[in-house]
């Protein structure tokens, strides 16, 4: 008998457990309002932040694909004195370093230094394509924590102050202070964390897409002396 009572006992409070689990939007719903408000600011960072690096993690990963056979073909072109050809090829593939290079064919017969200062002038634009939008990116990673403790403050005042102002304090009367205070440091935290990650990955990205673009720069000014050679 004891032990039926016992597991009566035992469903009863698992009952009463399962009653009061509360999903990710009550508790949302029951920090208040200044919890609510921060929480929708900074679900709107993270779209923004996750829209920022997706779009350009595949903006850069293109930037940095050029097929093998690419310089080959320009150098065959090039030293066979056709030059519209290689033009073409250019024109025809959409890369920053396609764009460098058909910059420096358009220069040929000009002195070295020239065509150097040229291809270096459409490398900067194309760095600064490929790095758009990062420094909002850094921006969020930093913004977003500072929300989420000003979150915190606002919780532990609202918190102390119904401590301070009700008779009989109960952990229901604190509890839309506290949660404002620990929802919005999670949020905060973790959006942080997501855009300074996304962010250190995609600088180091653009990167490696800089160094394809200064090997072929390189390549290319000595394709251009190879004729004189």
């Amino acid at each position: 008998m004891f032990d039926l009572l016992l597991l009566f006992q035992t469903v009863a409070l698992e009952e009463e457990g399962t009653q009061k689990t509360q999903s990710l939007l009550d508790i949302i719903l029951s920090s208040g309002t200044m919890g609510i408000i921060i929480v929708i600011v900074m679900i709107a960072l993270f779209v923004v932040a996750a829209y920022i690096f997706f779009e350009r993690l595949l903006t850069i990963k293109q930037a940095g694909r050029i097929d093998e056979s690419f310089m080959n073909n320009i150098r065959a072109n090039v030293l066979s004195g056709n030059i519209n050809g290689a033009k073409a090829l250019c024109q025809n593939t959409d890369s920053p370093i396609a764009r460098m290079v058909e910059k420096g064919i358009l220069r040929i017969g000009k002195p070295l230094k020239d065509i150097d200062a040229a291809i270096e002038n459409v490398g900067n634009l194309e760095v600064f394509k490929l790095e758009r939008s990062l420094p909002t990116l850094a921006s969020i990673a930093g913004i977003a924590p500072m929300i989420g403790f000003f979150g915190t403050v606002t919780g532990m005042i609202s918190a102390f102050y119904e401590m301070a102002t009700q008779e009989n304090v109960t952990p229901s009367v604190l509890a839309s202070g506290i949660y404002q205070a620990l929802l919005t440091t999670a949020f905060g935290l973790f959006i942080g964390i997501f855009a300074f990650a996304g962010y250190n990955l995609l600088v180091a990205n653009v990167q490696k897409v800089v160094y394809k673009m200064e090997r072929n720069t390189v390549d290319f000014m000595d394709l251009l002396q190879e004729p004189s050679a």
